[in-house]
């Protein structure tokens, strides 16, 4: 069995042709992917309806999570935390976002520091982002 469908079969999702489809194109590329993203990638096989079902599984299942980029796009990313469930997810770690190329990336090995909030305050999720330009860009320059 390939990894997406032991990744599907580990986390309770049917193993249909665009499930398979979506998450190779995730463990292929190490950058987080847009609905847009991933329609090109796909080169159009499913449509855009299909599509979004299937990052919503994939999300609400605790396989991805959401980011939002700097220009306000929604893009996904494979969840790298053993921890994250279908009921929540710890996927605390910065996202990176390339002027240059556009990727966004989970940094995962980059420490966080501690966040105390004021009494009576309670945060569900937290988002860190830096903007910048990535390690793939700077080679090239």
């Amino acid at each position: 069995m390939d990894k997406a469908q032991a990744l599907l079969e580990e986390y309770g999702l049917r193993k249909t042709g665009c499930r398979l489809d979506v998450l190779q194109q995730f463990l292929e590329n190490d950058f987080a992917l847009s609905h847009a993203d991933l329609e090109k990638l796909l080169d159009s096989n499913y449509d855009r309806v299909t599509i979004y079902r299937t990052l919503y599984s994939f999300e609400e299942k605790g396989l991805v999570h959401s980011i939002n980029d700097v220009n306000g796009a929604v893009k996904f990313a494979l969840c790298k935390n053993d921890n994250c469930s279908q009921h929540k997810h710890e996927d605390n770690h910065i996202h990176f976002n390339c002027v240059a190329c556009g990727q966004t990336f989970c940094l995962n090995d980059v420490d966080i520091p501690s966040l105390t909030l004021p009494d009576g305050y309670t945060a569900k999720r937290l988002h860190f982002s830096a903007e910048g330009v990535c390690k793939g860009c700077h080679q090239e320059a």
